[in-house]
């Protein structure tokens, strides 16, 4: 929401807005701009008249006395994703979906195409390089990040279900989110809705390695071009990852794994489909550095290297390990997910975290007590989790000073990977400096 409202106001519009509490870097990157509200809250005022439209975002309650004020003065509501389609509805629109993968995906397009000098809007879950996570313009191409989730307090519609995509991508399906979807086939209804709502003109790209996405895409049948995609082949060739062209030329990166390389190949095949050609797609990537917060690398030395990751639900967490595994194949992997979703956190899910983190050397879980209090949730034991993990050698952690005290007094061989993975913060620990006492 903060993005849209830069991106608004770069492009010309008055804009104004409000919250309970803003955080870092939103708080400053609103304050540079003249945006930042004057106060936190939530004050009728601010609703005047002759507002043209009030974005409603999905923080905000059906009761929210600023929503209320808006309706009682008639005024014109959308939900986020309802908005970027309106002013995007004459633009080629390409939407990334799914349940892992789509921020980095959705970036991948982008930079490539801003690489290859194609003017292009975009809406994207976190910051790519330098380039602004949201861009509206005159561009008649628009790459779109399409989640699932709910759209707002008054349109319990999914939010990839406004976005009407020309070139759709979705990447997987794996159950998350379970407040909102409390079984597996509650969280693929939406999936199945978009599929079906496909049309003979579009193009669906499918991960062809997620046997439940096959499944349900063979069900439905969509009678639009449907393309299948696997990981894009690749070599190691020490830690560096070379993918080779059909011409056999070669094209180091700088992302590594599995799942990223699948994701590209979704990319690359978005790209094609919008006119770019192999060779051009391929050097554009070779720039790529990843999203901020997936698999993004904190700390490097000869001895340490440290990863930051927004993985959370069991099979982005698992894929994370796999792609540190494979990159670091004779260093000891200390693997620490924090535990801070909703579903996350609840007993029936904590199963589908079976082995998860079976590929590290040294498993830590940490999770708040004053999270699990908020969220309303039983309290977690370590045997629980242990079980739950399938781990019988994990330890649990439940305080950022604890988690501090369990690093340092490891005593490890070098060479050492540090992998942080969460959605969350850590309590606040500055994790590149975290780091075992090596032997």
């Amino acid at each position: 929401m903060h993005s849209l409202a830069i991106a608004m106001q770069k492009a010309g519009h008055e804009v104004s807005g409000s919250d309970d509490e803003i955080y870092e870097p939103s708080r400053s990157r609103l304050a540079d701009l003249g945006i930042l509200p004057e106060s936190m809250g939530w004050h009728p005022g601010r609703i005047r008249p002759d507002l043209d439209i009030v974005v409603l975002g999905m923080h905000a309650r059906k009761d929210n006395p600023e929503l209320l004020e808006a309706q009682r003065l008639n005024l014109r509501i959308e939900s986020f994703p309802e908005f970027m389609f309106r002013i995007s509805k004459d633009k080629t629109r390409v939407v990334v979906t799914g349940s892992h993968g789509k921020t980095t995906t959705t970036g991948m397009i982008a930079h490539i195409l801003h690489q290859c000098g194609v003017q292009a809007d975009r809406m994207i879950g976190a910051s790519i390089g330098e380039l602004e996570p949201v861009v509206i313009s005159d561009a008649g191409i628009i790459v779109l990040e399409g989640d699932e989730y709910l759209s707002s307090p008054l349109d319990s519609r999914p939010k990839f279900l406004h976005y009407q995509p020309d070139i759709i991508i979705i990447t997987g399906i794996a159950w998350d989110h379970m407040n909102v979807f409390p079984t597996y086939s509650d969280y693929i209804a939406p999936f199945r809705l978009l599929i079906q709502s496909l049309k003979p003109g579009n193009t669906l790209i499918y991960c062809a390695d997620e046997a439940d996405l096959v499944k349900l895409v063979n069900e439905v049948s969509p009678g639009c071009i449907c393309i299948p995609y696997h990981a894009l082949p690749y070599q190691l060739k020490g830690e560096e990852v070379v993918v080779r062209s059909s011409a056999g030329k070669d094209f180091p990166l700088q992302i590594f794994g599995k799942h990223n390389l699948q994701n590209l190949n979704a990319a690359f095949l978005a790209c094609q489909q919008l006119g770019l050609e192999e060779e051009k797609i391929l050097t554009a990537i070779q720039s790529f550095t990843g999203a901020n917060k997936r698999l993004q690398l904190l700390f490097k030395n000869e001895q340490v290297t440290s990863y930051t990751d927004f993985a959370h639900a069991p099979s982005k967490v698992k894929a994370t390990v796999a792609a540190v595994r494979e990159k670091h194949p004779d260093a000891k992997i200390i693997a620490c997910l924090e535990l801070h979703t909703f579903s996350s956190l609840n007993p029936g899910f904590l199963p589908l975290y079976a082995d998860a983190l079976k590929e590290a050397d040294y498993k830590i879980v940490y999770f708040s007590p004053h999270t699990l209090a908020v969220k309303r949730l039983p309290d977690l034991s370590a045997d629980q989790l242990a079980t739950y993990f399938n781990a019988p050698d994990l330890k649990v952690v439940q305080s950022g000073e604890e988690l501090e005290l369990r690093i340092r007094e490891l005593r490890i061989t070098k060479p050492v990977v540090m992998l942080w993975m969460s959605s969350g913060r850590f309590d606040g620990v500055v994790l590149k400096n975290l780091r075992p006492e090596l032997e």
